[in-house]
């Protein structure tokens, strides 16, 4: 992840200019019909995921004490991270236009569905579109157990942590195995915070009725040493999947410095990372990755992304701003060798070969 290390003097002129970009951006896209509702997409995804859901606790319940139920956690974990996604677009406003359809479509996708916390983890998501990679605001790469930025491997004082942050990219996808035990615990800290939080006691209570049911039918089919089997490989799948679909969207990519003063449009591009591939990518991935478009348009509905990709890769072409696609594997490949180099103490936050590009 290099950085731009820049703190661009911002004149009315320039000003007017960047805003004019994503502007005339904006009025392509528009004119292309691109900002619709596809209610007819996201209505069969809703009622297939729930039908899918239903399918799995009958088979569970059919198949009884098994050793085969662990194919079944496996299944389950696939299908738990296709519903996130639905509900990460339903709190990006992407399905509904009415923004409380949306927010109740998504607690009940999120929190009953899934178990998670729901504005624990809108509050953290928010904040992070609104500063993608910037030291010190954006908090995915604030983490506490892998050092993201220069600064994150700093403040490693005893020697065991600074050697492991040398080691952090050979543990990264084994770290996620523990990542959807992760996500639960923090979404629940979150819904029991002394701070406020809307609808503390709706989120509560689908979490509870959530786990509660889950945890009762699992160990109530099986015996506690496969009920246990059964829901650590649920879990920890489901967090590999959820990491494994977060992580090439923005790890590698320019970080930016506090001081940095970016427009709009650059901000969101030059620190995404779009994933190439197909239809079954598309599925995979719940649609980001096309995170460049889901980024400049968050509301936009998942379809769409698709098809709105060749307009945005032309504009920024045409702007001469860095319009980053790889492949899967490739990011993959580029995550491991960026926190491998961040975790031994490599990375200039000043060194940024998009600079010279940025101030041009």
């Amino acid at each position: 992840m290099s950085s731009i290390a820049i703190e661009r003097p911002v004149t009315g002129t320039v000003r007017d200019r960047h805003v004019s970009d994503f502007k005339e951006l904006t009025k392509r896209v528009q004119e292309a019909g691109l900002l619709k509702r596809s209610y007819t997409y996201y209505w069969s995804k809703i009622i297939g995921l729930t039908f899918g859901g239903l399918a799995l606790a009958t088979a569970f319940v059919l198949i009884g004490n098994s050793w085969w139920q662990m194919a079944l956690a496996v299944g389950l974990a696939l299908l738990m991270t296709q519903v996130a996604f639905l509900g990460h677009d339903a709190a990006h406003r992407q399905i509904f236009v009415s923004g409380k359809w949306n927010e109740w479509i998504s607690l009940i996708l999120i929190n009953l569905f899934v178990g998670m916390g729901h504005g624990w983890w809108q509050r953290k998501h928010t904040k992070h579109h609104q500063v993608p990679n910037k030291v010190g605001a954006d908090p995915d790469i604030g983490g506490r157990v892998l050092a993201f930025t220069p600064e994150g491997y700093a403040s490693r004082k005893n020697p065991l942590t600074r050697w492991l942050a040398t080691q952090q990219g050979r543990f990264f996808f084994p770290l996620l195995l523990l990542e959807g035990v992760n996500l639960h615990v923090q979404g629940i800290k979150g819904v029991l915070s002394r701070g406020k939080v809307k609808r503390r006691w709706v989120e509560l209570s689908f979490i509870a009725f959530r786990l509660g049911s889950y945890f009762a039918l699992v160990f109530i089919i099986l015996p506690p040493g496969k009920a246990a089997a059964f829901i650590g490989i649920q879990l920890a799948v489901f967090g590999l999947y959820m990491g494994s679909s977060f992580a090439p969207n923005h790890i590698g990519m320019p970080l930016v410095p506090p001081t940095a003063k970016i427009d709009f449009l650059r901000r969101q591009v030059l620190m995404s990372r779009n994933i190439t591939g197909g239809r079954a990518v598309d599925t995979f991935m719940g649609g980001l990755n096309f995170q460049v478009e889901h980024h400049l348009f968050p509301s936009m509905s998942r379809p769409n992304l698709r098809k709105v990709a060749p307009i945005v890769r032309a504009h920024c072409e045409a702007l001469g701003v860095k319009y980053t696609e790889t492949t899967l594997m490739q990011s993959y490949r580029v995550v491991i060798a960026y926190l491998n180099r961040v975790g031994r103490g490599g990375l200039d936050v000043w060194a940024c070969p998009l600079a010279a590009q940025y101030r041009v």
